[in-house]
């Protein structure tokens, strides 16, 4: 792509009115509570999804382990990431606490 193809994509959207252009409000599909607690709903539904296919294993019920591993695997990732979020968040707030107001 060469810069004067850059331009005229430039120029079209700069001839966009205010309301055609995405807000990053409308964007964010929410506060980032209710983001956090649908992340939370997720991990926990894998964790249960997992637990219920290893239940299902043992019981003889499932066959194929390489699908129950990979739920499994999906379940502890999502919880490692959640617990990385969780540590990040309390580091933040305790930096905003050291703050002299």
């Amino acid at each position: 792509m060469d810069m004067e193809q850059i331009r005229r994509i430039q120029g079209i959207l700069q001839q966009q009115s205010p309301q055609e252009q995405p807000k990053a409000s409308e964007a964010a599909h929410g506060s980032f509570k209710e983001t956090l607690e649908g992340f939370l709903k997720d991990v926990n539904h894998l964790q249960n999804n997992a637990e219920e296919m290893s239940e299902s294993l043992v019981k003889g019920e499932v066959e194929n382990i390489h699908q129950v591993m990979v739920a499994m695997n999906q379940a502890h990732t999502s919880f490692q990431l959640m617990m990385e979020m969780r540590n990040k968040i309390m580091e933040a707030y305790k930096e905003i606490m050291k703050m002299q107001v």
